[in-house]
């Protein structure tokens, strides 16, 4: 009896958080961090500016668009299931292209690249990207070394993932071109496989 009213307002709360997001994303996209404005959001969204707020403010909603963007791509992902065994190339390629993703996203626009470092960085907003999304990148770098019969794939996978994510913020704030930050990836990639692969 009491529950139908409570699922009704739970989703409509989830409802009214995505089309917020939504609209968030969209006005970053197109005019940017700075002219992005929490009355522009709520009329995109067709609701008050209160609502945005309540979803939180234009620092909150960009690491959200982010967060929701990046747990969707996993989300994707068919993860768990062991993979066969893989050679010293394949697994290079599995490591890449686990990441390509989110490198072709932050790539996208630097300028709201650099703002979602700079958002991170002030420290008020925590973001999933850093929490459990971040323990669900390394568990499939993880398994993919496992894959490549890296003797400590755990270690490993934390290893690439710190790399990783190093080389993303460098080229975000521009103290590396993209495709030196590629080369370095591969690089390290390389190396972690060189120390831990039976040849």
């Amino acid at each position: 009896m009491f529950s139908e009213p409570v699922q009704s307002r739970a989703a409509a709360k989830v409802e009214t958080r995505a089309r917020v997001l939504a609209a968030a994303d969209r006005s970053f996209r197109a005019r940017g961090f700075a002219g992005t404005t929490v009355r522009g959001i709520a009329a995109d969204a067709g609701v008050s500016g209160g609502t945005v707020m309540a979803v939180g403010d234009k620092d909150a909603l960009l690491v959200a668009v982010v967060d929701e963007w990046i747990a969707a791509v996993h989300a994707e992902r068919a993860t768990g299931e062991p993979l066969p065994s893989l050679g010293r190339d394949e697994a290079i390629a599995r490591l890449v292209g686990t990441v390509e993703p989110f490198v072709a996203y932050f790539n996208a626009d630097g300028d709201l690249s650099r703002e979602y470092a700079a958002v991170l960085a002030r420290g008020k907003h925590r973001s999933r990207t850093f929490g459990d999304l971040g323990d669900e990148l390394q568990a499939e770098f993880a398994r993919i070394l496992r894959a490549a019969g890296h003797v400590d794939p755990g270690a490993a996978g934390r290893t690439l993932y710190f790399v990783y994510i190093g080389l993303l913020f460098a080229t975000s704030g521009g103290a590396l071109a993209r495709e030196a930050a590629a080369e370095r990836l591969v690089e390290a990639i390389i190396q972690i496989l060189g120390e831990g692969v039976p040849r």
